[in-house]
């Protein structure tokens, strides 16, 4: 049997453990080492060379870095001893000597020589102060935003795979359907602020509106189209063995249109998450747009990079997130369907 390289095949979240004991080998980790030593002059640069104005949590800038690079030379002198985490923490070392770079760059044309002028270009110490002295104020607006991205994007993932399936199947439907989704769904969700805060009693339904309208349109289309596609010849096969049609819907449509649907949830997700910053800008009282408003409002040009920071995490883990749940749920198709 012919092996294909894993290279060649589709994106996963698994690739990288996957992938990273063929490259990493066992003993030394050398370049490990050189990421521990660049993590090293990082806390140097932030010790040693003073600042143009003093900034706050430098010290603990300083010893984070040092726990980085211990971290780094444990991997690098053990191997896999600590099994997947090691794995992927071989995989990630370039990125370990880039993320020092960046550090270390962004302290120097900051805190250090005034490239870019205070506070309009926050130090990294001045965002670890955020984190530190603001983290009541920035985790309930995280919690906040979660609850409401939640329920809108399952109201909208919802009312989008429901409407995918039946127009896919129905030809009734997409008849009558079909041309409402050509004229409204490109239309962008923001735009029908005035009128969802008009009929909405509160700021907080009217955001979940948004954001499950958003959510509602790729995730209506990309089902639909996972619906239309199936082979045919499943649908014949199944009729002879005695299928109704709920059991073709529900046992032959659904299941080989999941792909699609996945890729509806992942655009939906991205969608959902711009409206719901805008959203929250313009009525709710807590939330991480609230946040920016505020921090805008403020000057606060620390707490807002922060905030932005949050932000991109927070979308980062909900995608990784549905990777998992995808690689799950499919595991049935594993090696048939590519991503």
């Amino acid at each position: 049997m012919t092996s294909i390289d894993p290279s060649l095949s589709g994106h996963s979240e698994t690739s990288p453990l996957e992938g990273a004991p063929a490259r990493t080998g066992a003993g030394i980790w050398v370049f490990g080492l050189a990421a521990a030593a660049s993590w090293v002059g990082v806390a140097a640069l932030i010790e040693l060379w003073p600042e143009i104005i003093p900034q706050p949590y430098g010290r603990e800038l300083a010893i984070i870095s040092l726990v980085i690079a211990l971290g780094l030379i444990v991997v690098a002198a053990t191997g896999r001893l600590f099994g997947a985490a090691a794995i992927t923490t071989r995989y990630y070392g370039p990125w370990f000597v880039a993320a020092a770079i960046v550090v270390g760059g962004w302290e120097i044309v900051t805190a250090k020589t005034g490239v870019l002028p205070v506070p309009f270009f926050s130090s990294p110490q001045s965002i670890l102060e955020v984190f530190f002295d603001d983290w009541g104020r920035l985790g309930i607006s995280v919690w906040y935003s979660v609850l409401l991205l939640a329920k809108g994007y399952f109201f909208g993932a919802a009312a989008g795979f429901v409407t995918g399936v039946t127009i896919g199947w129905s030809r009734a439907a997409s008849y009558w359907v079909h041309p409402l989704l050509r004229l409204i769904g490109p239309l962008p969700a923001t735009a029908w602020l005035p009128l969802a805060f008009f009929i909405f009693p509160t700021s907080g339904s009217a955001s979940v509106f948004l954001i499950a309208l958003a959510t509602a349109f790729p995730m209506t289309i990309l089902t639909w189209s996972g619906i239309a596609s199936v082979n045919r010849d499943y649908y014949d096969i199944a009729r002879t063995l005695g299928a109704k049609p709920s059991f073709l819907i529900l046992k032959v449509a659904i299941p080989a249109a999941l792909p699609h649907v996945f890729v509806g949830l992942f655009m939906g997700l991205g969608t959902s998450f711009a409206v719901l910053v805008v959203a929250e800008m313009l009525g709710v009282k807590a939330g991480l747009g609230w946040y920016l408003q505020w921090a805008q409002g403020w000057a606060a040009y620390a707490n807002m990079y922060a905030a932005l920071l949050v932000m991109a995490l927070m979308c980062s883990s909900l995608i990784t997130i549905l990777f998992r749940v995808r690689d799950w749920t499919l595991s049935w198709q594993k090696g048939l369907v590519r991503w």
